[in-house]
């Protein structure tokens, strides 16, 4: 067996504990440590972005949001080239699981899910956003505005004149400036500034800051219903 590429392959070896694991999206020799969600929806997801109390600031720059921030064990971003390489070598779903401060959770998943899936050098084509086939869990569809565009941070601006990283002090595949924002400031619920919170627009609009969100991808089992 080679090396593990996912929590799908840790799951399928006989780990159903979710926690801590290595993988190696990058080869053989290049460990990394990511959270693997082995509980919700049948588990085997690899966790790439986890918030829930504040204490990891997402407010950074391009080569931040290439390489991956954070610990696995709390906060963290896995990196655009890491997601990038493990969406390049399968075929990916992606789950959304969002929590607000009266610990309600609503989840939005899509059946398909790529960064630059035809791209010759990934982040030339800033790590496009690439899903599809929504299916909801409660959060209303968020992505669906952002399919399709250049991931954006406030020192490297796919979306010019704007500056939505900026504005909305976070990281994100921005356009004029977004309906889902969960890389924004950790702002704990309702609050007066627009736009620039932990936000899922069609669950909790722009003026409320989530209290946790995940984002988890898993390899899927083709063919799928459309």
């Amino acid at each position: 067996m080679g090396p593990r590429m996912d929590c799908a392959d840790i799951y399928r070896e006989g780990f159903h504990t979710s926690g801590v694991y290595q993988i190696y999206p990058s080869g053989p020799f290049i460990p990394l440590n990511v959270y693997c969600d082995m509980a919700t929806d049948g588990g085997g997801w690899t966790v790439l972005q986890r918030r829930n109390n504040g204490s990891v600031d997402f407010y950074r720059g391009w080569d931040d949001y290439k390489r991956g921030f954070g610990t696995a064990d709390g906060e963290y971003w896995l990196g655009l080239e890491n997601i990038h390489s493990l969406t390049a070598r399968r075929q990916y779903e992606l789950r959304i699981d969002l929590e607000d401060f009266e610990n309600k959770t609503v989840y939005a998943k899509y059946r398909l899910f790529a960064l630059s899936p035809n791209a010759i050098n990934a982040e030339e084509n800033g790590y496009r956003l690439q899903v599809m086939h929504f299916i909801d869990g409660g959060a209303g569809d968020s992505l669906a505005y952002h399919n399709g565009l250049k991931f954006s941070t406030f020192d490297r601006n796919h979306q010019a004149p704007l500056n939505c990283a900026e504005k909305c002090s976070g990281a994100f595949w921005y356009k004029s400036c977004h309906t889902a924002n969960i890389n924004g400031l950790y702002l704990k619920g309702a609050h007066s500034s627009y736009a620039n919170g932990i936000h899922w627009a069609t669950w909790t609009g722009y003026y409320y800051s989530l209290k946790a969100t995940a984002m988890k991808m898993r390899p899927i089992s083709l063919p799928f219903p459309v």
